[in-house]
């Protein structure tokens, strides 16, 4: 079993970890233009992504369906799944080009960006917005290659995807000298390469299906009007986890505009963007065993193989806190050393001082948070999206209670410790509600 996790997690955590990796690298290019810069592109990616993560439902409903048909060696109803979720895809990404302005006007007001920041985040935003359908539709293809156990692929993608963005953001933004937009230009062209990458990959994976079905004896048979045979129930799953995303987004969105109403000036923001870096290299990290849990918990859950399927979940929790353990150390003993990969200290002392402050919060952030996100994936496994709806409304309600209570009495302390007090209820409502069997654990 462990090597089984393995064999999955170890792909995803590469694959995950090169994602908040070249955050952070646009994060440094801005940083050696100055803080505003860094303030302005962690909130422009902020802006983006409240758009973008809210269709995450659309990998991890595939995921989780697709891991359950695999199980039940059932490859008709994984290559429905794979035609439904494009087809999503493909209409929401038309629909968030055609509505990007008000859009943009919505995250901007969500986010209470400053009238200084304004002219450089919406220059990010209407820009990398031309890459949703191709970012969209890498987010099915994800999702169906990790529901047929198929980390490797993915790992492919994203280092292929980070790799042209590093290198066209440096081209746009050292030798052209485009700034912010040379970050976002980046971003665009490098979509559209590792879509046509993901094209390539799917045709080789789908020859893998035809041999599967040529050694099982099976015949897939594609009747008409299969793509809308079960769809209410899928459209079901994706509007529970659309919703659970949608809160989950709204909660950062909501500490981004509570530390710019703050005042205490640019330095702080800057230095939350930094933290929030970090943030995303520790979610990132342990989510690759988060994903493995995605894949195999939804294999023995397809399957009916209930003793499998707790043996998986206990050794992938150990391993997700072995590793949220090696982040805290990281980070508890870089201090300095490893918030200047962000902002070099000649030119973002007071940036650098900043975050250095919050630090020790986000020490423990790394082992108070993990449980959240492992559980996250048990969850998409088993496709509980009902459950992964109601436990994310009810920590949501928690966080925001929380923060108008006692957080906002205390400064951008007080929002630090409002998202890691959203993050501990959210795994203590998930765990709670998983132990009272409603989710057919």
């Amino acid at each position: 079993m462990n090597r089984e996790i393995l064999k999955l997690a170890i792909p995803n955590i590469l694959s995950n970890l090169s994602v908040p990796l070249l955050s952070s690298y646009d994060t440094a290019l801005m940083g050696n233009l100055s803080g505003t810069h860094i303030a302005a592109v962690g909130l422009g990616s902020m802006a983006f992504n409240f758009v973008y993560w809210n269709f995450g439902f659309l990998r991890m409903s595939t995921t989780g369906l697709t891991a359950q048909a695999y199980g039940r060696e059932d490859h008709r109803e994984q290559q429905t799944l794979l035609k439904r979720s494009l087809l999503l895809a493909v209409l929401f990404s038309t629909a968030l080009v055609l509505l990007q302005y008000p859009l943009a006007e919505l995250t901007a007001w969500l986010l209470n960006i400053r009238p200084d920041q304004s002219e450089l985040v919406d220059t990010y935003f209407y820009i990398r917005i031309f890459a949703a359908p191709a970012a969209l539709l890498q987010m099915v293809l994800f999702g169906w290659f990790f529901g047929r156990q198929n980390a490797l692929y993915p790992l492919l993608l994203t280092f292929f995807v980070n790799g042209a963005n590093i290198g066209l953001s440096t081209y746009f933004v050292t030798t052209l000298g485009w700034g912010i937009a040379g970050v976002a230009w980046g971003t665009v062209g490098a979509q559209y390469l590792g879509l046509a990458l993901a094209f390539v990959l799917l045709f080789l994976e789908l020859r893998k299906v035809r041999a599967e079905v040529k050694r099982l004896g099976k015949e897939i048979t594609q009747r008409a009007g299969a793509l809308t045979e079960g769809l209410a129930a899928f459209l079901k799953i994706n509007r529970d986890i659309f919703i659970r995303t949608l809160c989950l987004t709204l909660s950062f969105a909501f500490f981004y505009n509570r530390a710019n109403a703050l005042d205490v000036g640019t330095a702080v923001v800057a230095g939350n963007v930094i933290l929030l870096q970090l943030v995303n290299w520790l979610s990132y990290g342990v989510d690759g065993f988060a994903f493995a849990a995605e894949s195999l918990v939804g294999k023995y859950h397809g399957a009916n193989d209930r003793p499998q399927l707790i043996v998986a979940t206990k050794k992938i929790f150990a391993w997700g806190m072995g590793l949220a353990a090696l982040y805290a150390v990281i980070y508890g003993f870089g201090q300095e050393h490893l918030l200047q990969l962000f902002a070099p200290e000649s030119t973002s002392a007071d940036t650098l001082a900043a975050a250095l402050t919050y630090l020790p919060l986000l020490v423990a952030f790394c082992l108070l948070a993990t449980p959240c996100y492992l559980l996250d994936g048990i969850y998409i496994g088993l496709t509980a999206s009902t459950a992964m709806r109601q436990t994310m409304l009810l920590a949501f309600a928690g966080y925001l209670a929380s923060y108008c209570l006692v957080g906002q009495h205390l400064g951008n302390w007080g929002l630090w410790g409002s998202l890691l007090f959203f993050m501990v209820l959210r795994a203590v409502v998930q765990a709670w509600w998983l132990r009272s069997g409603r989710v057919g654990f």
